[in-house]
This record gives C-alpha cells, structure tokens and sequence, in this order.
C-alpha cells in the first residue's frame, strides 16, 4: 500500500471515529471550533467545526444553533454552556438586543438554546465571561451601554444586576456623534472590567465590590485608559505581567501601549504604533487583538489590507510590527490563537472562509498555511474548551 493510501484510509477512519463522538485516533483528538455568523448569504446561526491539529485540518461544518446575528461567542469557564450576543436592535417590541446561552449536547458539539435575556441596549456586539464564572457583561454598541448578569452555580444568566451608559464623543464626524462601547476586558483576578468605548475614545473602567457576599459593580475611574482622539478603541488585552496592556483602535488602524506602576491602577499611555505596512494607502479599519500565550507576541487584524499584523513585544512592553499574515480572505473581523500557541484561526467575513495557519509556539509566527473551510459569513471563532458537556 503506498504512503498516500495509507494517509487517505487513516483520514476517512478518523473522521468517521469523529462523526460516532470517538474523539481520538492515528491523527490525535479531533477538536471542536464553534463560529459565531451574520445571518447573511444563507447563514442560519452559530456553525461547529471540526479541527484536526496534528493534520491541522478544518472539517465537518454543521450548524450548531439557529441564532440572529450571533456575532460574538464566549464559553463559561468551569460549566458545559456558550453564550451569544444576537447583535440586533430590537428585541421583545423594544430597542435592545439579546444574550443567550446555550447548553452544550450530543456528540457532534450541538447547541440547545437554554436562557434568553433582553440586554437593556440595541446592538449588542460583545461580550465576557468573570474568571470565576459568577457574572456575563454585555457591550451595547448603538447607545454605549453596559449591563452585566449574575450567573448562578449552572451558569444561567439571571436578571441583570447592573447597568452603565457611556457618555460623550469624539472628533470622527460619523463614527463619534456619542458612546459606542465595543468590547468588555475581565481581569484575570476578578477584580477589574474594562470596556472599550469607539466613540469617546476612553477604556471605561469597572471594579468589582463584595459586600455582604455578594459582587456589585462600580465605575472606577481611576483605571481609564485613554488613547489620541479619534483612534476608536475596538478591544483592549492585559498582559499576564499586570503591567502591560494594549487596544486596537479600529478608526487609525493602530496598537495604543499602555503601562501602570506597581501600586497605581491607572494606565498610561506610552506609545501608539500602527499595525499597517508602511506606504499601505487604501482604506483600513483595524478589528482585533489576541496576546499569544507565550506573552511575546501581540495579534491585531486589518479589514482592507486584509492581514494580521504579528507585533513582537520589546523587553520592556513596546509593541513593534514584524511581519503581516495573509488572511487568504476579506474582512479578517475576528481570530483565534489557540489556547497551545500552535494555530491562527482568521474568520474572513466577506469571504465566507475560515483558514488556520501553523504557529511557532516561541516565535508566535505563522510557519505554514494548513487549511480552509466555507462558512457563512463568519465573525468570530471559539474553541471549545475541555469541561462536561451537558446530557441529552
């Protein structure tokens, strides 16, 4: 039997292994990617794929939940439940979108619609899970609200336990006529929230308070970063050394830098770089931005130049371009580092591809392309991560 035979007849066993919910075999376990989508050009809600990451292959794309406009997916870090913003601008008669959460069944990683909550602002575009899973916050893009659900033990969304509305604006004459949150950023302790506001040009702080028990949320701030007018903060990482943090700003297409000391918890700015090729004139708005768990490199994304831009991280924090990946697509909004460093995921949304790439897990720089596969206008990408799936 030759060696390509043999590869075909390992792939085709794999798969069907797959498809029965046996999750390992000659080319390793066979993994779960959830994609968020707007419900455009036949798509119906929120797709699993499959992914293969010693193959490094994409397969098997199935709809997992019918959703409207599932733009942003985000998993509970201890239950078996994904939640999902439906970016609409009125639900229930009422100018609001909504949240849902979905319970996790079957073998092939579908989704069972468990809570649906109204999100109090239209537009929802965003959201976030607290470290310890005891509360969801949702950005509001149109009106530049904020409110936050208390999970119970399960991971249920319950009636919402705060709400904050942004104020002001900002020097781009159509994209800051007022607040446009656009992101929520929890700190890995659980203290702090910050969301990243495009309209006023501010990362909005929150911090959490435990009185008598229970958690409340307050604005704080002390903890604002700021970046140059007309920038447009989209989303904001911290890094793991609660030193350094940093946002893209979709409006200039750039990486604002920030630093605090060790006993302040406000930021301040320390440089704002561009994440597009020198001499690069056409149009551009920046989308998003992942640290690689290797803490040295920095990941934003370019909707016209259509590439993510890989940073590397000086000594001290500063963020410097290196090199550009191709997203083989158009309008990279959304990407995936995977959680071992080794992949790129990039969802093209006007491309309707999804593509991986091989990562050096030290340099964080692509080594390969390895696959692509079709969906429907994808817009955010998840990896399914390794706690109980719910029953049937």
């Amino acid at each position: 039997m030759s060696s390509s035979t043999f590869s075909h007849l390992v792939r085709t066993l794999v798969m069907a292994m797959s498809a029965q919910g046996v999750v390992h075999g000659a080319s390793g376990a066979i993994e779960t990617l959830w994609i968020g989508t707007y419900n455009r050009r036949g798509s119906e809600g929120i797709y699993a794929v499959d992914w293969d990451p010693l193959a490094g292959h994409l397969d098997r794309v199935r709809l997992a939940a019918p959703a409207s406009n599932a733009s942003f997916l985000a998993s509970h870090p201890s239950r078996p439940v994904l939640y999902a913003v439906q970016e609409i601008g009125r639900y229930e008669g009422q100018p609001q979108g909504a949240v849902v959460a979905y319970q996790w069944v079957g073998p092939t990683n579908g989704l069972r619609t468990w809570v649906v909550q109204p999100t109090r602002g239209p537009v929802p575009c965003h959201l976030a899970v607290s470290p310890r899973g005891h509360a969801l916050a949702v950005a509001n893009y149109s009106d530049g609200s904020v409110v936050v659900f208390p999970l119970d033990t399960e991971g249920r969304p319950n009636a919402p336990s705060a709400y904050f509305k942004h104020e002001g604006s900002g020097p781009h004459p159509q994209r800051q006529r007022g607040p446009h949150a656009h992101g929520v950023t929890m700190d890995p302790s659980g203290e702090w929230m910050w969301v990243p506001d495009l309209g006023i040009d501010r990362i909005i702080a929150y911090r959490w308070l435990r009185d008598s028990g229970d958690l409340h949320l307050v604005r704080d701030p002390r903890a604002d970063a700021v970046v140059p007018p007309g920038s447009g903060p989209r989303h904001f990482v911290l890094h793991p050394n609660g030193r350094d943090s940093y946002s893209v700003n979709e409006l200039t297409s750039t990486v604002s830098w920030f630093q605090r000391d060790g006993g302040s918890v406000g930021w301040q700015l320390k440089e704002t770089v561009s994440i597009l090729p020198e001499g690069f004139t056409n149009q551009n708005t920046a989308a998003e931005i992942q640290l690689h768990p290797n803490g040295r490199v920095l990941y934003a994304s370019n909707r016209g130049h259509d590439s993510v831009a890989v940073l590397q991280l000086e000594p001290g924090g500063r963020p410097r371009c290196a090199t550009w990946i191709s997203a083989r697509g158009r309008t990279p909004r959304h990407f995936l580092v995977s959680a071992d460093g080794r992949t790129l995921w990039i969802a093209n949304q006007d491309t309707d591809n999804v593509v991986a790439y091989r990562l050096n897990p030290d340099t964080g720089i692509a080594d390969a392309f390895t696959s692509e596969i079709q969906v429907p206008c994808p817009v955010c990408i998840v990896e399914k991560p390794s706690v109980p799936r719910a029953r049937d």
